[in-house]
């Protein structure tokens, strides 16, 4: 009850909604509890060839109509408003969803599937709306006709009203005992399925590489087993279910015999009319609708709290990365950006030990060592994706942890390895980083990143749709997209996880080009993949064993004996196991 509650406070700003259905459904209830009557005075008024009051019976049958028209206003009236409550709270939920899904740290994502992610909103968001609407739609109005039927009953016949009665503690309470197991059967279901959409997800987005290895029959297998394993569980969980409704009903059936019985004896005693007993006959099966509803409010009430855990579970996330009350804005002045004894580890391992450096304005510097030695992780950090657990991160004598973490952000321009952009045209790409640029500073970024020639030869220029992730651009093309996308937005500072590894040699010397021009007048912290970028740096940041080996130029290092004039060795011998070597260092040569 606690987690009903919970959903039904997350959705306050639609209660104007929820009471004007509520009320439509106290009419709708009450309404429907005048035919029977009407029905019942007719059937009194009744004589078998003659004696029957025409006028009366035409007036009982038009109110009759009146009333059923009334019902049929009312309740689309009411369809209506439930409909767009229906919309409004998808809106709400997903929108919040959304902003503290985006919210939460690098980690949250590292351990997460997308497909994931995304299947536990849909699936929460869709029950959720649909007990919002259940409940919005039908408990009142059934409340209200129960009670309003066994307040009439009771009049005619406090027994009938009595037995009747009997039928919801018994109903209620044999639907709430089987809530948790049924619930445990759901918990099981959703997490197969979440993994099947996960991985399903990951084979849509990667569908080249399950092609090229012939790995179709594989996926498939897979997500047919999850699927096989929810099937499997949901067999108990039904059986579960009907073996506990028969029950319910068979009684609910013992029940109504014994309310016939006395509604037929008491009848035929003369303790009321034909027609009243027809009255008490339907208000009795108006009763048995709601009790029949019970399991359907039940049943529909445990999937919402289900399958909407998820949801809440993780709207319960605090984000580990947050603005402190007061923080200021990120001023720079220089450009200048300082380690001073930085540790950070993930999940107990440790990546960086104690590490300093500093990074001179306007100034190229390359990170250099073997993968998982902390090249990405000092990137992250200074984006403040992840925040050390000791240690500070200064840039113009400013600790990051002290501004904001959207002006941080705003005056650091980023170059993954991986291009990343999204489907729509280029120009929305690139204007990514900054959506007030006007069409020729897209241009203009455009033509600096050596992109605007080759944009320019499709059919629709900038406005050429690219495909989900710029499937429709080849690497060296969505490389100068992306680029052009660092260039509008101007920052500062210039992170580069330097992206030509995997290029041909006509790409590359076009993205070096245009490389060249974005690191001008910047501070560029440049994580690289080949020596040739390395050896026109100002330093090098080595790094062993989580710690700083060494810094220097090019020059200085090349002689030192240390990890980079090991990697110019290597790269003269030109083997199979100096290749190695060199791809252990994230280094392509």
């Amino acid at each position: 009850m606690k987690h009903i509650w919970r959903i039904i406070r997350f959705t306050k700003d639609l209660w104007p909604y929820y009471l004007a259905i509520s009320i439509f459904s106290v009419l709708i209830a009450g309404m429907g509890l005048i035919i029977p009557l009407l029905s019942g005075n007719a059937i009194d008024e009744l004589r078998l060839g003659t004696g029957s009051n025409i006028e009366t019976l035409v007036w009982l049958a038009i109110g009759i109509f009146l009333v059923d028209l009334g019902t049929t206003v009312v309740s689309n009236i009411s369809g209506y408003l439930g409909d767009r409550m229906s919309t409004k709270l998808q809106r709400i939920l997903s929108n919040r969803y959304y902003e503290h899904i985006i919210s939460l740290p690098q980690e949250f994502f590292d351990k997460e599937l997308s497909g994931k992610i995304i299947n536990r909103l849909n699936r929460s968001i869709s029950q959720i709306t649909n007990f919002m609407q259940m409940w919005s739609n039908n408990f009142l109005q059934f409340v209200f006709s129960t009670i309003f039927a066994l307040v009439v009953i009771a009049y005619f016949s406090w027994p009938i009203a009595l037995l009747l009665f009997t039928l919801y503690p018994i109903f209620i309470f044999m639907t709430v005992k089987t809530s948790s197991k049924w619930m445990k059967y759901a918990t099981r279901i959703n997490r197969q399925w979440d993994v099947a959409t996960g991985r399903f997800a990951e084979a849509i987005n990667q569908v080249k590489v399950v092609k090229s290895f012939n790995q179709e029959k594989f996926e498939l297998k897979f997500f047919d087993r999850r699927y096989r394993r929810m099937t499997n569980i949901a067999k108990p969980q039904s059986i579960l279910w009907h073996k506990r409704d028969v029950q319910r009903r068979v009684i609910l059936n013992l029940i109504f015999l014994g309310v016939y019985l006395l509604v037929f004896i008491q009848a035929a005693n003369g303790a009321f009319t034909v027609g009243q007993a027809v009255t008490l006959i339907l208000y009795a099966a108006q009763i048995r609708i709601p009790i029949f509803t019970i399991s359907f409010l039940v049943e529909n009430t445990q999937r919402a709290v289900a399958d909407s855990k998820d949801y809440f579970e993780i709207m319960n996330i605090t984000p580990a990365i947050e603005d402190k009350q007061g923080a200021k804005k990120l001023k720079i002045s220089r450009g200048e950006i300082k380690f001073e004894s930085v540790s950070f580890a993930y999940d107990q391992q440790a990546v960086l030990k104690t590490v300093s450096f500093s990074v001179k304005p306007d100034s190229k510097v390359a990170l250099v060592g073997e993968s998982g030695e902390g090249k990405t992780t000092i990137v992250n950090l200074l984006m403040r994706l992840y925040e050390p657990q000791k240690g500070k991160i200064l840039i113009d004598g400013q600790d990051i942890n002290e501004v904001t973490q959207a002006s941080l952000r705003a005056n650091v321009g980023v170059v993954f390895q991986d291009p990343a952009l999204f489907s729509g045209t280029i120009l929305e790409n690139i204007a990514y980083s900054n959506p007030d640029a006007t069409k020729e500073q897209v241009v203009s970024a455009a033509k600096s990143a050596n992109a605007h020639e080759f944009i320019s030869k499709f059919e629709k220029g900038y406005d050429s749709e690219i495909g989900e992730r710029g499937l429709k651009l080849s690497g060296g093309q969505k490389q100068r997209i992306a680029i052009a996308r660092a260039l509008l937005k101007d920052a500062p500072i210039l992170i580069l996880d330097e992206a030509t590894s995997s290029l041909d040699s006509k790409s590359e010397v076009l993205v070096q080009q245009a490389l060249g021009r974005l690191m001008e007048a910047r501070t560029t912290l440049i994580i690289a993949h080949r020596l040739s970028t390395i050896q026109h740096v100002n330093e090098i940041i080595t790094l062993r064993g989580g710690k700083v080996d060494e810094i220097g130029s090019p020059e200085k290092l090349a002689t030192s004996g240390g990890i980079y004039d090991q990697l110019l060795k290597l790269q003269r011998r030109h083997t199979d196991t100096s290749a190695k070597k060199l791809k252990e260092f994230e280094i392509a040569g």
